[in-house]
């Protein structure tokens, strides 16, 4: 995958060739988000589409276009491994774009293949962070993946309770089986790539999608963050 370290990688190879190479690259990926935002559908009553929808905690430069880029970035690579969560949360994915990344990550300048943001996602006093995401972080780090994974959601919209935009609820499963044609263009797209499921209702989707993957790993909160680092070592054993 590009880049090294914990933060956006450097360059690779010089000459044509490889800029050549990195240029069809990033056209692929910016078609392959494209294709997986187009399968979502935008202004649900209760479910926040991250790259159609308007939150009037954005900051002034945070657009849904904003948002999408990201996630064209973080698709840049050749992922070992997917992870897959549940659905995302007030706190990560509705103002990043991306998975298990907070505003307070992009800020801090430790994401791959996305450059830290020049102004703030949120309106709020002080960035937003997600302890899961950065569990989750730490731990590719440590297991020195972070270059080679790629974060989804079982669906990629925010679940919150009517009126309220920072709330987070269990999605239904109307609600999961809407994310059902991204997954299978994320499978179609990284065919040597190991799904993860991040707790079992991923894994049962996945299962009932009929996309194969490793056991589930435990989600990282509520304590879970040991057990999440365990399971994850198993499978890259």
């Amino acid at each position: 995958c590009c880049g090294g370290g914990w933060g956006r990688g450097g360059g690779g190879g010089g000459g044509e060739f490889a800029r050549s190479r990195r240029l069809q690259s990033m056209q692929a990926m910016i078609h392959l988000a494209d294709r997986l935002v187009a399968t979502l559908p935008s202004r649900q009553d209760g479910l926040y589409n991250p790259y159609a929808d308007n939150c009037a905690y954005d900051g002034p430069e945070n657009t849904p276009q904003t948002r999408l880029e990201r996630l064209r970035n973080h698709l840049d690579c050749r992922p070992r491994l997917i992870l897959v969560g549940e659905a995302p949360g007030y706190r990560g994915c509705r103002y990043s774009g991306v998975a298990f990344i907070s505003e307070g990550l992009l800020l801090d300048g430790v994401i791959p293949r996305i450059d830290p943001p020049s102004h703030r996602l949120t309106k709020r006093h002080l960035p937003l962070r997600e302890p899961s995401a950065t569990i989750i972080w730490r731990t590719l780090k440590t297991l020195s993946i972070q270059e080679e994974t790629v974060l989804w959601n079982a669906i990629q919209m925010h679940p919150h309770r009517r009126g309220e935009p920072w709330s987070n609820r269990t999605p239904t499963a109307k609600e999961l089986a809407l994310g059902v044609p991204a997954l299978q263009i994320l499978r179609r797209a990284f065919p040597n790539a190991v799904f993860v499921p991040i707790g079992k209702k991923a894994y049962e989707l996945l299962q009932k999608t009929g996309i194969r993957s490793a056991a589930y790993v435990r989600h990282p909160a509520n304590g879970g963050a040991a057990r999440f680092a365990e399971g994850l070592a198993v499978i890259l054993a």
